[in-house]
């Protein structure tokens, strides 16, 4: 029960902002029940007086029917329009205010979640949850009312029917624990298996060349194909499940509706009700059984639901801390006090007592072999990780601040291979300065040596595919260089900047960074004598 009362919190929480609009669709709802009420009331009456029961004008009543039909129409209209609505705007709300949790977690070394089953949640997950707030509610707040409405108007009739309606119906077994459980642990897996899958091709697209090459392919192909055999048994299992629980509910709804049968005709036999009354205890069995059947139905997707809330619950990632950017002016250095890093996971420190002085101005080759530290020790800088022990610190003449979030400010990065996004090289280069003129772009491509993407047909609207597809992997690397050229910051920090550069072309990039300097400080992080030779200061990690 607690576990339950998590999960209406949380879509009591979720649903804020929206309420008003969800509270529309009950009410239009519920207004659509009273009508099919009243239809019931009008069709007795029009049964009774065309089989002489009862006196009065038929017109009036096949009028009422009518306009009865029409409103139904007409409230089916609105429902669905307030439904779509309200589903599209909680669905992006809910989206957008996971993908910023997602952008502003705090990293621990490595992603909680794979990116396609993270995709799967944004997508799937919350489209159930928006579909669960602006439809399944609502509905069911109708059929309650519906429920409760027929079986009023069943006991006003007969009130011995009523009670026989109601006991014949195995509404224990839909509200029966097993049943939830096992449907509980089903959804989850099919779920699971659903982000395996998502994951799987995900992967497999993104590195279709290499799984190529490596003649992989068949590989990939047959992975898949067992993934989709696990889901589509996982799938039946849970379908078979739910038809055996609702047939079950379906002979009870059958005997519901014989009794009721048997009962009209009993009573126009012995002359103790009308053909108009009989007509009304049928419609009105149905409507005590519609509502059931419903509920029956709703229950696999109220399962589904918590499900996709403990799994949107998994992307509630811690936060990285939060306040106004520090921006420290003046030539700026980085200090390394006696720093120790481990990995949470890890047995050993990666990083362990180091310390060195980046002075301001100085431009700083880190070089080290694959593994030793030189990825960490950025991150550091960043703030993305924080120390085990000792200090990493940004100063100038005047003041001293501690390494955070806050201070990133101070920092323009350039990470290693190619980073760039979708879209035309000039949105690429609008990332690094959203404001950046036409010459300040020029000037930046000129020093990361990417002239010549004047010299492609489009210029900066040249459009990149996927991490940069269309250009070499040097070309793109130059253009990433360029774009963090543009952003503001006294301390440059470069990853491998020249890993698909040839020596000449490396030589020159550096050359003009170090003439662009200025009184920027760099840090250049290579595994590449040839590039640290082209330093000023190097840092040897071991």
């Amino acid at each position: 029960m607690e576990s339950y009362r998590h999960h209406i919190k949380w879509l009591w929480k979720t649903s804020a902002g929206f309420r008003m609009s969800i509270m529309a669709v009950g009410l239009v709802s519920v207004i659509s029940v009273a009508v099919s009420m009243f239809h019931v009331w009008v069709s007795k009456h029009l049964v009774d007086i065309a089989t002489g029961s009862a006196e009065g004008r038929l017109a009036p009543y096949i009028i009422l029917m009518a306009a009865c039909a029409l409103t139904q129409i007409l409230f089916y209209v609105v429902i669905s329009h307030l439904e779509t609505k309200t589903d599209v705007s909680i669905r992006n709300s809910v989206r957008y205010s996971y993908f910023i949790k997602i952008m502003e977690s705090r990293w621990a070394g490595k992603e909680a979640l794979h990116t396609g089953d993270m995709l799967n949640r944004l997508e799937g997950d919350v489209a159930r949850v928006a579909d669960t707030l602006a439809r399944t509610m609502p509905a069911l707040l109708a059929t309650a009312v519906q429920l409760a409405a027929a079986l009023l108007f069943l006991g006003y009739l007969d009130w011995r029917l009523a009670a026989v309606v109601v006991v014949i119906m195995p509404i224990a077994l839909l509200l029966s624990r097993s049943y939830i459980k096992r449907m509980r642990r089903l959804t989850g897996e099919i779920r699971s298996t659903d982000s395996r899958i998502q994951t799987h091709i995900q992967e497999n697209i993104q590195h279709r060349t290499l799984i190529s090459s490596m003649e992989n392919t068949g590989h990939a192909i047959d992975s898949l194909g067992e993934f989709q055999d696990d889901l589509k048994q996982q799938t039946i299992n849970r379908n078979n499940y739910n038809l055996f629980s609702r047939s079950i509910i379906q002979l009870g709804f059958s005997a519901g509706y014989i009794t009721a049968f048997a009962w009209g005709v009993s009573g126009i036999a012995s002359h103790a009700i009308t053909f108009g009354t009989m007509t009304a205890f049928l419609q009105l069995v149905g409507q005590v059984q519609r509502p059931i059947s419903k509920i029956a139905r709703q229950i696999p997707t109220l399962i589904h639901t918590i499900t996709s809330i403990d799994r949107l619950g998994e992307l509630d990632l811690p936060q990285e801390e939060k306040g106004e950017p520090v921006r420290l002016a003046g030539q700026l250095g980085v200090r390394f006090s006696d720093v120790d890093f481990r990995y949470p996971d890890g047995t050993v420190n990666v990083i362990e007592g180091f310390s060195y002085d980046f002075k301001p101005g100085t431009m700083t080759a880190v070089v080290g072999e694959t593994g030793i530290g030189k990825s960490t020790l950025i991150r550091l800088m960043l703030a993305l990780l924080l120390p085990d022990k000792g200090k990493v610190e940004y100063y100038n003449d005047e003041e001293t601040v501690s390494a955070s979030p806050m201070t990133r400010c101070n920092i323009v990065y350039v990470p290693q291979g190619n980073t760039l996004i979708s879209g035309t090289i000039r949105e690429n280069l609008l990332v690094g300065k959203s404001d950046a003129t036409e010459d300040e772009m020029r000037e930046a491509l000129h020093t990361a040596v990417a002239d010549f993407v004047h010299d492609l047909p489009e210029g900066l609207d040249t459009l990149c595919g996927e991490r940069g597809a269309g250009l070499s992997e040097g070309q793109a690397q130059r253009i990433a260089i360029a774009r963090g050229l543009l952003r503001p910051g006294g301390v440059l920090l470069l990853d491998e900047p020249s890993s698909a550069l040839d020596a000449q072309t490396e030589s020159l990039l550096v050359e003009r960074i170090r003439a662009r300097l200025g009184r920027r400080t760099l840090i250049l992080v290579t595994h590449n004598p040839r590039t640290a030779s082209l330093c000023t200061g190097t840092v040897r990690m071991s």
